[in-house]
């Protein structure tokens, strides 16, 4: 029996219509206590990633040394502020995706980088683990040229790591950010309010370092 691959995202004009009002969230993070949307203080940098399921890859970066805040949402589609529902359906065109939200001089960008690289399959096309679907990609959004060239020499970095363990090639899509749409208030630090919750990241073989 042949394995279809998994449809990429839609095309713009294919996606839903959305709506004009933002999504309502709490005002500070659960387990941070810092503000959930702009402005940030002062020296602030931000990074968008994709890594399957949010609540699981929120939890990873919240619990690290230098970040200010998170927050899960949708990143990399077209459709605006869609609601989870519509993300399920493939037809928004984002993935499911955390902003982080750091201060560079007490955590540097390679050290986000090295997070995501290492606890995801970022060589699953369109999916993560049983989360099939362009919603649940593998992407990083960054927020200026310089992130950019970054997270694209810490791709060719990992997958050399990758090819000498015999691993398959990276999928995951790099690219400037666009608007990130924040998710509703329920799946805000999800992890933190249901420890026990689903979450299918961790240590994925492979050392980015």
């Amino acid at each position: 029996m042949s394995y279809r691959l998994p449809a990429p995202p839609p095309a713009p004009e294919q996606c839903l219509p959305g709506r004009d009002t933002t999504m309502p969230v709490r005002d500070t993070h659960a387990v941070l206590g810092t503000p959930l949307r702009a402005a940030w203080p002062e020296g602030m940098d931000t990074l968008i990633v994709g890594m399957g399921c949010f609540w699981g890859a929120e939890r990873l970066f919240w619990q690290l040394p230098g970040v200010y805040t998170t927050a899960a949402g949708y990143a990399g589609g077209h459709t605006p502020n869609p609601t989870y529902e519509e993300t399920c359906t493939s037809m928004t065109g984002h993935t499911e995706a955390v902003l982080v939200v750091f201060d560079p001089e007490q955590v540097s960008l390679d050290d986000l980088l090295a997070v995501f690289w290492e606890n995801h399959d970022p060589t699953q096309y369109m999916g993560q683990g049983n989360d099939i679907g362009s919603q649940y990609r593998s992407a990083i959004y960054t927020s200026s040229d310089e992130q950019l060239a970054a997270a694209e020499a810490s791709r060719d970095r990992y997958q050399a790591k990758l090819d000498e363990a015999g691993f398959g090639t990276i999928t995951t899509e790099i690219a400037p950010a666009g608007e990130f749409f924040y998710a509703e208030d329920y799946h805000q630090q999800y992890l933190a309010a249901n420890p026990r919750g689903y979450c299918n990241h961790g240590f994925c073989q492979v050392a980015y370092a």
